[in-house]
């Protein structure tokens, strides 16, 4: 057997002490050769594959985008939106979030490791994956973890460095979200919410249960729903019941909540139970023990407000970052197509 190690940059080989000749009738020093020669061409032939992969396409402020970065990302944007990008697109979004992660920074705004992971999971949540399933689902469309988790860097830092620069600038006046209002909406009965005061029931099951036991405890929901007719009586009886936890009580707008849950509560008589839902801790409901109209923050004025912000928020950020553009180091090292 022999021993294959870096000599002077060439390859050489020794033998080993007590080793035995593996191919007895070819000498030695010409198999070592074959085999350096062998390894020589391996490598040369693997290096010009690396170095395409990591050649530089540009360079931002210093930093490098490569040839392997522009091809996750473009294979990404086309998992998002279905169709192909130019490179232009592909290399203009890793050259802009370089330079607001990097303008961040200036201003102190580091954005943390544990906080790009936690976006991540919330990504693959809302698409009803978790992480790990996520970052498979990248690789297999030929992207990667790392250039989600770019964008996602980017934008919270981009974010809290725009809201916190420009704070003032943003701030939407009520007066403004009523004029707006009152042109979208000439029937004023319309622009109505409410404030919902709620008591969260909880009927435990166990974690690990099999789902016989979320069905079981999904009755028993059932059957305490029936026999609940207003707050003042229902929650001591609930609170009495064997491994059903009443959570404290608190009161939401209907502009803090979607659609759906408004609808739910809305089809919900006041002193009454929503209907039952599986959670992570067992079976939950909520018991409905107020309901007041309010004018002052509707889910129309808050879709209203939030339109606004963004238009604002938009053009804020954009003319930021042409600026950012213009004042950059931007050297492009390989040709890009318009």
């Amino acid at each position: 057997m022999t021993k294959i190690g870096r000599l002077g940059g060439s390859v050489g080989c020794a033998a080993v002490e007590g080793d035995q000749e593996v191919i007895p009738q070819i000498p030695a020093a010409i198999r070592c050769a074959a085999l350096g020669a062998a390894i020589t061409a391996a490598a040369l032939m693997l290096a010009p594959a690396a170095a395409r992969a990591q050649q530089v396409v540009a360079f931002v402020n210093g930093v490098p985008i490569t040839t392997l970065d522009m091809e996750y990302r473009s294979k990404f944007i086309q998992l998002s939106t279905k169709k192909p990008p130019t490179r232009r697109e592909v290399l203009d979004s890793l050259i802009n979030e370089i330079l607001e992660i990097n303008e961040a920074k200036r201003f102190g705004l580091d954005v943390p490791d544990s906080e790009v992971d936690s976006s991540y999971s919330n990504v693959a949540t809302r698409m009803g994956l978790d992480a790990q399933k996520l970052t498979q689902l990248l690789v297999s469309n030929g992207s990667s973890a790392d250039t989600l988790k770019l964008r996602l860097r980017a934008q919270v830092a981009w974010t809290a460095l725009v809201r916190g620069r420009y704070k003032v600038s943003l701030e939407i006046r009520d007066t403004d979200v009523e004029a707006k209002l009152h042109l979208h909406n000439a029937d004023e009965k319309q622009d109505v919410g409410y404030e919902y005061v709620m008591t969260p029931v909880v009927l435990i099951v166990p974690r690990g249960s099999p789902d016989a036991a979320f069905e079981a405890r999904k009755r028993d929901a059932e059957a305490l729903r029936a026999r609940f007719e207003n707050c003042n009586d229902g929650i001591p009886f609930a609170r009495a019941l064997r491994e059903v936890a009443v959570r404290d009580q608190v009161s939401k707008f209907s502009a803090d909540l979607p659609q759906e849950l408004r609808a739910i509560l809305d089809n919900t008589g006041v002193g009454h139970l929503t209907p039952p839902e599986t959670t992570a801790e067992g079976i939950q409901m909520f018991a409905l023990c107020s309901k007041k109209e309010t004018k002052a923050d509707t889910p129309e004025k808050r879709e209203i407000r939030d339109q606004m912000f963004q238009q604002k928020f938009g053009a804020k950020a954009k003319r930021y970052l042409d600026d950012l553009r213009r004042a950059a180091m931007i050297e492009y090292k390989m040709p890009v197509d318009q």
